[in-house]
């Protein structure tokens, strides 16, 4: 397999946390990315060994690189740990509502209102 459309090919991960750092802190890194490797007694090496350990975490490392460096970016993930969005509910198909019948409100059927209109 080639690394020549990897634009992460050859640089190691330590370089990748040690510029971030560099450039954002670990406060900042941490809000902008919710790990707890970089909010709680937050190191190089602490967050080298997390990363290795956690593809998904390490996945979010990386995207966050390429995009502070203006590196192209690659197509999105799935997150098997967050289901895909859902739809919006403009995009649905409407749901019919169905009316409680006589038999399941165990009242007298009479017309909707009927009370309001005088018709009851």
């Amino acid at each position: 397999m080639t690394q020549a459309n990897n634009p992460l090919h050859g640089i190691k991960l330590e370089t990748i946390v040690t510029e971030l750092v560099e450039k954002y802190g670990w406060e900042e890194l941490a809000s902008r990315i919710n790990i707890k490797c970089f909010k709680e007694n937050p190191s190089v090496k602490s967050s080298l060994t997390f990363l290795r350990k956690t593809p998904w975490a390490r996945d979010k490392v990386e995207y966050l690189y390429l995009k502070a460096n203006k590196l192209p970016l690659p197509p999105p993930k799935v997150d098997s740990r967050n289901p895909a969005t859902k739809t919006h509910n403009a995009a649905k198909k409407p749901q019919s509502i169905k009316k409680p019948t006589a038999e399941a409100t165990d009242a007298p059927s009479k017309p909707v209102n009927a009370d309001i209109w005088g018709n009851g």
